[in-house]
């Protein structure tokens, strides 16, 4: 059987390597890939927004499945591009995929079907945003209504910051036409969680919880990222926090969702803020989560490709996921200067070390050259490592971490502590 997985980060990696430990048998093609994916499988050198080029590989190649990893290609309509085409593809259609590529959509949606989430104004002119900065309790968070690679939600602690912020984002364009309009929203209190689920049009059903680390120093201090690392189970997502979630969220989001008469297919990620009210939605996201997918696909022990094919063909209903009892932590190793300015091409070491049975490591931002692996992006790498608790998981992760080496090489060192 050919797979079709679209993606180059550490996401993808992790899909295709639970793919293949599920069924070793199984052919699979990435694209674009990266230099670790490569070693597992077989890169294709197209961008996954190109989805007129993507889906005329999968007739030529007699692709029987293709899985989508980025939003940008979810954005971009791949899937109903495919499906017009009759192929088997795993993720939302375009129209469904607004809840991420739109913040503005995606927040009135939660407030018109009764899905709790922060207060918000949205704005598309800077004049207008500037004026209502000036009568808000802050802190408050400005968001780029368009995907921005997870760094598109900025905090303001005063007026001030506020509008240098919107300065930046609708009038320089700091995220493109991402922030051409923003969404300006208060700050909730709490600590945050990851629930993703699975999902086939008319059934949904959870993963285990997980949650990340946004922020670029130990302490959650300095800017956003697009994750240093997250733990799986979630210590913060109780059976009892989870049943709320699922009864007062999910439920409600794919309630609405058929209102709309979309039908939603792929995976939805749910951002949660745990407050003092109970649980709120401070995003989606319509794929699954990356560094959280690296800490919970280590610990599924279902076929994941059946799971993919009943949520494509509309029989979730009556499956069940069967999960490890150990924890699993994850660490990104990140590019020094990342989030913002870093440089690319830094041979990295250690990669062939002899990991722990329990550890995995999966390439992010890397590419092969001339035999060696190479860094190519802001996060790099992401070790895995599974524990019979988060405490042990968090040890194995960081000594395995310790093996590899690159220049200006960095890391939080208080993941799931």
């Amino acid at each position: 059987m050919r797979i079709l997985v679209i993606g180059s980060g550490g996401r993808e990696h992790a899909i295709i390597w639970k793919l293949l430990r599920d069924d070793p048998s199984l052919e699979v093609f990435c694209a674009p890939g990266n230099g670790g994916i490569g070693q597992i499988a077989q890169n294709v050198p197209i961008e996954p927004t190109q989805a007129g080029i993507l889906s005329r590989f999968a007739i030529d190649n007699g692709v029987d499945f293709t899985v989508v990893g980025p939003e940008a290609a979810l954005a971009a309509g791949i899937v109903d591009e495919f499906r017009a085409k009759g192929l088997k593809i795993f993720g939302p259609s375009q129209n469904a995929a607004r809840l991420e590529s739109s913040k503005d959509f995606a927040k009135k949606f939660m407030k018109k079907y009764g899905v709790p989430t922060a207060g918000f104004e949205t704005f598309d002119r800077l004049e207008d945003a500037i004026s209502y900065i000036k009568s808000v309790k802050y802190p408050i968070f400005i968001k780029a209504d368009g995907l921005a690679a997870g760094k598109g939600a900025i905090g303001c602690k005063n007026e001030a910051e506020a509008a240098e912020t919107l300065s930046e984002v609708m009038q320089s364009r700091k995220f493109g036409d991402s922030g051409a309009k923003v969404v300006i929203e208060e700050c909730m209190e709490g600590r945050e969680a990851t629930l993703m689920v699975f999902a086939d049009g008319e059934t949904f059903l959870p993963m285990a919880g997980a949650h990340d680390y946004k922020r670029i120093f130990d302490g959650d201090l300095g800017g956003n990222t697009g994750g240093m690392g997250s733990v799986s189970p979630s210590p913060r997502l109780t059976d009892e926090i989870t049943g709320i979630c699922l009864e007062k969220i999910v439920k409600p989001t794919f309630e609405g969702l058929k209102r709309e008469g979309i039908s939603y297919t792929g995976v939805l990620y749910f951002e949660l803020m745990l407050t003092a009210d109970g649980p709120k939605v401070i995003e989606y996201n319509c794929r699954f989560g990356d560094p959280e997918t690296e800490a919970v696909l280590p610990r599924l022990k279902t076929d994941l490709l059946s799971v993919f094919a009943a949520c494509a063909e509309g029989r979730l209903a009556g499956m069940s996921l069967e999960w490890a009892d150990d924890a699993c932590v994850c660490v990104m190793l990140v590019s020094g200067g990342y989030p913002d300015e870093y440089r690319k091409g830094h041979e990295i070491s250690g990669l062939d070390g002899d990991f722990g049975e329990d550890t995995q490591v999966f390439h992010a931002g890397t590419a092969g050259k001339n035999g060696k692996i190479i860094t190519n992006g802001g996060r790099v790498i992401c070790v895995s490592a599974l524990g019979p608790d988060a405490g042990a998981a968090r040890e194995k992760a960081y000594a395995e971490a310790e093996k590899i080496g690159f220049e200006g090489m960095f890391y939080r060192k208080d993941i799931a502590n």
